[in-house]
Formats: structure tokens, C-alpha cells, sequence
């Protein structure tokens, strides 16, 4: 039989059998392509003709009986749509994502293991699910990338304001990719609609120390002239609709209450009509509670939510129907307009009937869409109409 040779390290020849002998010649060309698995087909639920939302924060999302203890209240009520954490005002990123955290945007706090998995349900009883983007209040990130960040004038360190939290600059454009990025994955996995929160520059804090380094300019013939922080948000506006318009989802933008009334920026940089041709939907923040005493002559604004949202959102939809005049559009066209409306104790105690006077004073203005805040999550289900 003929048998294979080993020499040894002692130099000693040991023959193998012939049967131990391999005639397989390998090479790389025999190895198969790889199989691609298919992704799982994502659908996404058309925005209600009226929405009616509630917000919910990623730790309730990511706790089953709390979470559907909510998607029971939208059941059983008018409720129709949900709000969902994606990045919280801390930074936190909702759900694990390969991509994201190839890209190091991996952070702590509260996930939804099966974020993809409670949408796809969530879309099985036909509720639109929005995501919520906090952006430039972010104290992760701005650890992470210090030099993206506002900068204390007096220490060139990074500034907080009177509660700790750190802001990124507003000119700061690598960090306008960053947001792109989640929001592009976000509903890639089946949220319907980006909803950017906190798109402004800080407003509580020592603002005299505060330094934009990232400062944002433009040319006009053969001189360079810096943006004001309207101009410079408004920029970052026109990207995020860029970047997003082709994905086929729906954008919208929360701002400050007060942004109705309010002509100039209050030196946070939201005006209404520099945030109206970017977004498919504005969702001031007119909580009753939030407005100074003596506003409009209430010693208690939150003791008169009806008065506070009719006089807020009408003003809302009468800057927007001359917005729409000026250039050019028609006004029949639905408005944008969609409040986020108090359902939380604060200023006095909200029951009932003074969240359905807000309800009801949205829809005096013309209005059919709103949106219920409470932090804490828990709301009065006596305001809501039954399913």
C-alpha cells in the first residue's frame, strides 16, 4: 500500500497509509457567496387626517405592562397616535442599532430591546407612531465631543445652564449628521413620522457666558456676514429637510410656546415663519402653565387653559395664513399647526375639564389635531372621548 512520509524534528522518516493521503485541492474560487437574508418589510400607517397623539418615554416603551397599559388607553379612546422617546433630552438613544453603534452613537439610559418588534404592533392596530428627536440639548454627546459643544466665554470650557445640561453648538454641521443619521434609522424601522425637539439655543443659564464657536456666516457679494441664531436654526432646518424629504417621512418641529405671539426669537432662534416651509407639521408648546403671570392680563395663566390656547393657536394660524399669502400659496391648504396640549399638574391641578377646554379650543381656531404631554406618562383618560 502506498503511504505518505512525515519527517520528524529528529530527523526519523514515519510513513502514513495512502488512505491518510488527501487528492482535494482547495481553493478560494469553491468558497460560496454569502446568502443574503432580506431585511424584514417595514410599513408605515398614513398620517390621520386629525392626530391625537400622547407621549411616551423610551423607559415606559421598554417596560411591556406600562407600555400596554398605554396602547390600551389609545384603543379605547379617540387617541389615535403616540409619540415615542427615540433621543431623549440626555442624549439617550432608545434602541441598539448596528449602524449607530458602528458609528460610536452607543449610550446608556433607558432602551427598547424590541423597539422594531412594538412599532410593527403598534401598526397592526393602526396607530401612528411619531419619534422624537431631542437635538441640541445633549450632555452625552457633548462629553463625547466637547469641541461641538457651546463654550463658557469666561473658562473656554463646556457651558451649562442652571440645571447641569450642556448644549451643542447650533453651527456645529458634524453634529447636524449625527441627527440625520438616527432620524434615517429611525424610520428605516418603522417610526411614521421625525419629530425634532429642543431645535433651539439655550435659554436658561448664565447666557452672557455663553460662546458660539461654531458661528455660522454667510457671503453677500465680497463680504462675509455672521448669521443670527434665527438664520443659523433656519439652516439647520433646510438640512434636516434635505437630508430627509426623499425617505417619505413626515417632519415636524416643537417650539416654544410662546413662538406664536411672539415676534422676535425671545434669543433662542425659533421664529414661526422660519420653521413653517421646512417641516410638515409645528407643534408649539402652548402648555397653559408655561406662560408668565399677567400674560394677556391672567394673574394665573394656567387657571384659564381655554383662554391661553385659543389666543395662542389663533395667532398661530393667522401667521401662517399670511405666511402662506406672502408667498404664494393657497390657504385652503390644512394648516401645519398641531399643539402639544398640558396634561400635568403645574401652575394648578389639571383635571378633566380643563384638558378638554384646550382640546376644545384647538379646535375653535380651526384646528383638528393635538398632541397630550405628561413626563411622568400618566393621563387622564375622563378627558378623552371613548373609542
Amino acid at each position: 500500500m502506498a503511504g505518505v512520509s512525515i519527517v520528524l524534528l529528529s530527523g526519523a522518516i514515519l510513513s502514513l497509509p495512502g488512505f491518510l493521503r488527501s487528492s482535494y485541492n482547495f481553493s478560494l474560487s469553491d468558497i460560496p457567496d454569502p446568502i443574503e437574508v432580506p431585511k424584514p418589510e417595514v410599513k408605515h400607517v398614513p398620517t390621520p387626517e386629525s392626530v391625537k397623539g400622547i407621549y411616551m418615554t423610551s423607559c415606559v416603551a421598554g417596560t411591556p405592562s406600562w407600555r400596554e397599559s398605554l396602547t390600551r388607553l389609545i384603543e379605547q379612546t379617540e387617541l389615535n397616535s403616540v409619540v415615542i422617546d427615540i433621543k431623549d433630552a440626555t442624549g439617550t438613544i432608545s434602541f441598539y442599532d448596528e449602524i449607530l453603534q458602528d458609528s460610536g452613537l452607543v449610550t446608556k439610559g433607558c432602551k427598547v430591546a424590541d423597539l422594531q418588534e412594538f412599532i410593527k404592533d403598534l401598526h397592526e392596530l393602526n396607530i401612528y407612531v411619531i419619534g422624537r428627536i431631542s437635538v441640541f440639548q445633549d450632555p452625552y454627546y457633548t462629553a463625547l465631543h466637547p469641541d461641538l459643544a457651546v463654550k463658557s466665554l469666561s473658562t473656554g470650557e463646556i457651558w451649562k445652564d442652571f440645571k447641569g445640561l450642556s448644549f451643542i453648538d447650533v453651527g456645529a454641521k458634524p453634529y447636524w449628521d449625527h441627527v440625520v443619521n438616527i432620524a434615517k434609522r429611525s424610520y428605516e424601522i418603522g417610526f411614521d413620522e421625525l419629530n425634532f425637539d429642543y431645535i433651539r439655543y439655550p435659554s436658561d443659564g448664565k447666557m452672557s457666558d455663553t460662546n458660539y464657536t461654531w458661528g455660522t456666516s454667510t457671503n453677500i457679494g465680497t463680504t462675509t456676514v455672521m448669521l443670527g441664531k434665527p438664520e443659523a436654526l433656519e439652516n439647520f432646518f433646510k438640512y434636516l429637510q434635505e437630508q430627509l424629504g426623499s425617505t417619505g417621512a413626515k417632519l415636524s418641529a416643537d417650539l416654544f410656546g410662546m413662538v406664536t405671539t411672539v415676534e422676535n426669537d425671545m434669543n433662542i432662534g425659533q421664529v414661526l415663519e422660519k420653521a413653517l416651509p421646512y417641516f410638515d407639521y409645528i407643534s408649539p408648546m402652548v402648555y397653559p402653565s408655561h406662560y408668565p403671570k399677567t400674560w394677556n392680563g391672567f394673574a394665573n395663566p394656567a387657571e384659564y387653559p381655554y383662554e391661553v390656547i385659543k389666543i395662542s393657536m389663533q395667532s398661530a394660524v393667522e401667521r401662517e395664513t399670511a405666511w402662506r399669502i406672502a408667498n404664494g400659496m393657497a390657504t385652503s391648504t390644512p394648516s401645519k399647526m398641531r399643539p402639544w396640549l398640558q396634561d400635568f399638574d403645574l401652575g394648578a391641578d389639571y383635571d378633566a375639564t380643563k384638558i378638554r377646554a384646550q382640546i376644545q379650543a384647538t379646535y375653535d381656531v380651526g384646528l383638528n389635531s393635538w398632541l397630550l404631554w405628561s413626563a411622568a406618562n400618566k393621563y387622564t383618560e375622563s378627558a378623552l372621548l371613548p373609542e
